[in-house]
C-alpha cells in the first residue's frame, strides 16, 4: 500500500473515531486511532505514556487514564511490552522550587555582587532589571513551554521543533555533562571547610600551622610604618586555601598527586547528588523541599548579622553607589544580558528538563515570574550579605574595599574564611556558611545531572528498561562517569584544570548554543505556533510582548553578546594574572569547548543527510520540518493551525488534517 493511501485511510480513520469521540468515550477512540498509526509507520509506534489526557474541550478529564504519546522512542508496545510512563511532579511546588534551586546557586553569591561592583554599582541594577525583562523572563518562558509541550530533555526537545538543529539540545547535555564533572569540585571544597569548621580555633585563623608560610600574615590591623612591607605578605585563610586544601603547585605542567582527602569530599558529594536523584524526580522532588528554602535561613541570619559589623557600611557604599556614566559603556550592558542567562540557566537545559515532567496543562507564566523574581532578588540579597561582611573585613585590616573585594572561589574560599574568623562564636558562622554553600551547590548540581540523565532516557529508554532495568543504575553511571572525569581536578594541580575548563566548558560556548536554540524554535519552528502550543495546554495565548521578545529582542541580544564576548576574548589566568597558562593549555581548553560547539553542525549535516528528498535543497527543508504532527500528549491530530485541544481543533473534526498535508503546511 502507497504511503499516501496509508495517510488518507489513517486520516479517515481518525476523522471516524473524532467524530464518536465524547469526554467518556474518547479514551477507546484514541486507542482505536494509534493502533492503525501504528500499523501504518513502523517509525511511529506509540511506546510512551503519560498519566492524564486531555478531553475535547481542552480541560483535564477527572478520571484518571493513559495517554499514549506516538513521538516518543522505541517500538515496545508493536512487541507486546508495556509502555513506560513518564513520570510528573507530584505538586507545582516542587516544580518551582526544583527550579529555584537550579537558578539560585553559588554564582548569585560569588558573581552577581562583584560583576555588579564593577559595572556601576547600583546604577547597574537598571540595565540588569531591563535584560532581565527584555531577555530573562521570555526565554526562560520560552525554555518551559517547550519542554513541558514536547515533554522531553533538551535533545529529543529540539529534535521534535527542529531535527537540523537537534545538535542544539545535544551540545547543552555535552556542556551540562563537563560543567558537572568540575561544579562538584566546588562542593567538595565546601564539605572539606564544613568539616573544618568544627575546629577550635579555625585552621585558617593563624600562622602556627605547617602549611604557613614566613610571608603569613593573620590580618592584624598595619601600622602605617608596616604598609609597605606587610603588602607583599600573603593571608592566613589564603595560605589555607592554597597550600593545604589544594596544596597546588607551581603550574598545569606539574599536575602532582592526588589530593586524598579532596578525593574523599568528591566521592562524598556525588553520593548526595545520587541520593537526591536515584528514584528520579520523586526523591529530588522532595529534597528541594529542604535544599531550595534552607539558604534563605541562613542567608536572612547573615544580612542580619553583616549589617550589624562595624565598617559593613562601608561595603554597602562600595555595593549600592551609582556610576551612572557606566551605563553608557556596551559592556556593562553586555554584563547585565550574561548574568540573567548564567543565573538564570538558560540553554543550559535544566529547566526545559525539569518542564518535561509537568502536567500537560499546567500554566507556565506564573512559573516563570516567581523563579525569575525569586532569582533576581536573592541576587541583590546576596549582595548586601557579601559587601556588608566585606566592608567589615576592609574597616578590620585598614584597607580600602576594593583591596579585599573579590570573586569566584576567591570569595567564598578566602574572603569570607577571614571575615568569619573575626565574628563572635566564628565556627557557628563558618558552618551555616559552609552549610550554605553546601545546600546552594547541591541544588544547580543534581540539577545539572538531571538534563544528563533526562536525555539519555529520552533517547534510549527501551535499552535501559531491558538491559539497566532500574533507573537508579542508570543514576548510578551517570553519577560515576562524572566523578572519574572530575578527578584531575582533585590532584595538586587540579586548580589550574578546573580554570581552564570552567572557562571554555560554559563561558564561551554559551551564548553560541543559546543563540541557536532561539533561533531554532522562535525562527524556524515558529514564535506564533510555539504560542499556539501554549494555548493547546494552557487555553491561553502568551502576551504581544512575550512573543515580541522572542522574535526580535532576544536573539538580537544573543547574537550581540555573542559577537561582543568574541572580541573581549583574552585568554584566562589565574591569580589575577600572576600565572599565564602555556600555550598547549589553552589549546586543551578550545578542544574542550569544541566538544559542544561542533555538535551542532555535525548533527545538522547527519539531519540533513538522513533528510527524505532527491537534492540538497529539498534534504534541508524536510529537514528544517517539526516531526511534531500529534499532540504530544495524547497523540490526537493536530489541526491546520497546529492544535489538538483548543477552538476548532477541539469541536470540529473536519479540521484534522493527514500527514501528507501537514509536512506540505
Amino acid at each position: 500500500m502507497s504511503e499516501v493511501t496509508m495517510n488518507e485511510k489513517q486520516s479517515g480513520y481518525a476523522k471516524e473515531n473524532a467524530n464518536s469521540a465524547t469526554p467518556t468515550n474518547y479514551e477507546n477512540s484514541l486507542e482505536n486511532v494509534t493502533s492503525n498509526q501504528a500499523h501504518g509507520d513502523n517509525s511511529r509506534a506509540t511506546t510512551n505514556t503519560a498519566e492524564h489526557v486531555l478531553d475535547l474541550t481542552g480541560k483535564m478529564d477527572k478520571k484518571k487514564v493513559i495517554c499514549k504519546d506516538p513521538l516518543v522512542v522505541g517500538t515496545s508496545t508493536k512487541r507486546g511490552e508495556d509502555a513506560e510512563v513518564r513520570d510528573t511532579w507530584a505538586n507545582k511546588v516542587e516544580f518551582i522550587l526544583a527550579c529555584i534551586g537550579n537558578v539560585v546557586g553559588l554564582g548569585n553569591m560569588w558573581r552577581f555582587p562583584y560583576l555588579c561592583y564593577k559595572s556601576g554599582g547600583g546604577a547597574f541594577l537598571i540595565p540588569y532589571f531591563i535584560m532581565l525583562i527584555v531577555c530573562g523572563i521570555p526565554l526562560l518562558y520560552m525554555e518551559l513551554a517547550v519542554g513541558q509541550y514536547t515533554r522531553q530533555g533538551p535533545i529529543g526537545a529540539m529534535h521534535k521543533i527542529c531535527p537540523l538543529f537537534k545538535g542544539t539540545g545535544l551540545a547543552t547535555v555535552i556542556m551540562s555533562f563537563l560543567l558537572s564533572t568540575y561544579y562538584n569540585v566546588i562542593i567538595a571544597w565546601a564539605l572539606y571547610y564544613l568539616i573544618n569548621s568544627f575546629m577550635d580555633p579555625l585552621p585558617w585563623e593563624g600562622c602556627n600551622n605547617d602549611w604557613n608560610s614566613e610571608l603569613c600574615w593573620n590580618g592584624t590591623k598595619f601600622n602605617s610604618s608596616q604598609d609597605q612591607e606587610e603588602s607583599n605578605k600573603t593571608s592566613a585563610p589564603q595560605e589555607f586555601y592554597d597550600n593545604h586544601l589544594l596544596q597546588m603547585t607551581k603550574g598545569i605542567e606539574n599536575f602532582g598527586t592526588m589530593r586524598w582527602e579532596l578525593l574523599g569530599c568528591l566521592a562524598v558529594a556525588w553520593i548526595l547528588v545520587y541520593f537526591c536523584l536515584w528514584k528520579g524526580i520523586k526523591s529530588s522532588g522532595k529534597v528541594v523541599y529542604v535544599t531550595a528554602t534552607l539558604p534563605y535561613l541562613f542567608i536572612g541570619a547573615f544580612i542580619v548579622r553583616a549589617l550589624t559589623l562595624p565598617g559593613s557600611e562601608l561595603g554597602l557604599v562600595y555595593f549600592f553607589s551609582p556610576k551612572w556614566e557606566t551605563l553608557l559603556e556596551a559592556k556593562v550592558w553586555v554584563n547585565a544580558a550574561a548574568q540573567n542567562f548564567n543565573s538564570i540557566g538558560i540553554a543550559f537545559g535544566s529547566l526545559m528538563a525539569f518542564s518535561s515532567y509537568n502536567r500537560f496543562d499546567n500554566r507556565l507564566m506564573r512559573d516563570t515570574l516567581i523563579i525569575s523574581l525569586t532569582d533576581a532578588v536573592t541576587c541583590i540579597l546576596a549582595g548586601i550579605c557579601v559587601f556588608g561582611t566585606l566592608g567589615n573585613l576592609a574597616f578590620e585590616q585598614g584597607k580600602s574595599v576594593d583591596e579585599v573585594v573579590s570573586s569566584g572561589p576567591g570569595l567564598v574560599f578566602v574572603a569570607y574564611p577571614a571575615a568569619l574568623s573575626k565574628m563572635p562564636f566564628p565556627q557557628v558562622w563558618s558552618v551555616i556558611f559552609f552549610s550554605m554553600l553546601l545546600c546552594l551547590g547541591i541544588d544547580s548540581q543534581f540539577a545539572t545531572v538531571e538534563v544528563i540523565i533526562t536525555s539519555i532516557k529520552d533517547a534510549y529508554g527501551r535499552w535501559i528498561r531491558l538491559h539497566l532495568k532500574r533507573h537508579e543504575v542508570l543514576v548510578l553511571l551517570v553519577c560515576f562517569v562524572s566523578f572519574i572525569c572530575g578527578l584531575p581536578n582533585v590532584m595538586q594541580g587540579g586548580i589550574y584544570f578546573f580554570t581552564l575548563i570552567d572557562y571554555y566548558a560554559a563561558a564561551i560556548s554559551l551564548m553560541y548554543i543559546a543563540f541557536f536554540e532561539v533561533v531554532a524554535i522562535v525562527w524556524v519552528y515558529g514564535a506564533n505556533r510555539l504560542a499556539r502550543n501554549v494555548r493547546d495546554m494552557t487555553g491561553e495565548l502568551p502576551n504581544y510582548y512575550i512573543r515580541g521578545c522572542w522574535m526580535v529582542a532576544a536573539p538580537c541580544l544573543i547574537m550581540a553578546i555573542w559577537i561582543f564576548s568574541l572580541a573581549d576574548y583574552e585568554a584566562p589566568t589565574y591569580n589575577k594574572g600572576q600565572y599565564i597558562f602555556p600555550g598547549w593549555s589553552i589549546g586543551m581548553g578550545w578542544a574542550i569547548s569544541c566538544l559542544s560547539l561542533l555538535a551542532i553542525p555535525i548533527l545538522a549535516v547527519i539531519a540533513i543527510v538522513k533528510a527524505k528528498g532527491n537534492n540538497i535543497v529539498q534534504k534541508l527543508k524536510a529537514s528544517i520540518k517539526s516531526p511534531i504532527r500529534e499532540c504530544p500528549c495524547c497523540g490526537k491530530m493536530l489541526n491546520k493551525q497546529h492544535e489538538a485541544h483548543h477552538g476548532t481543533a477541539a469541536n470540529n473534526p473536519d479540521n484534522e488534517i493527514c500527514l501528507e498535508q501537514l509536512t506540505s503546511d
